[in-house]
């Protein structure tokens, strides 16, 4: 299995009508993407001066349903809008058993 997990810091004018339109795009992910085993998200509840605003985190059951989700055409739109929210991005990608 792989792990697909992602840290967002959102930019200074992004508002929360902004992050609750992300939460239900994101929600709409997984009945449509076949290649995602688990997907959960949210915001930050500590928001601590380290804290990133929102997190991601996907599981897939290999290397090629992580890169077929990846150019995924309803993904495309998604990773877009996060681009555009975002000041920062971090990513990491990890096999675990």
């Amino acid at each position: 299995m792989l792990k697909h997990i992602v840290f967002m810091k959102f930019k200074k004018d992004v508002d929360a009508a902004q992050v609750e339109g992300l939460i239900k795009t994101l929600g709409t992910l997984p009945g449509k993407i076949d290649e995602i085993k688990t997907f959960e998200f949210g915001p930050d509840i500590l928001k601590s001066e380290r804290s990133y605003d929102f997190a991601l985190s996907a599981s897939f059951t290999d290397l090629d349903s992580l890169k077929s989700y990846q150019v995924h055409p309803d993904h495309i739109p998604v990773l877009q809008k996060v681009r555009g929210m975002c000041e920062t991005i971090l990513v990491v990608d990890f096999e675990w058993t």
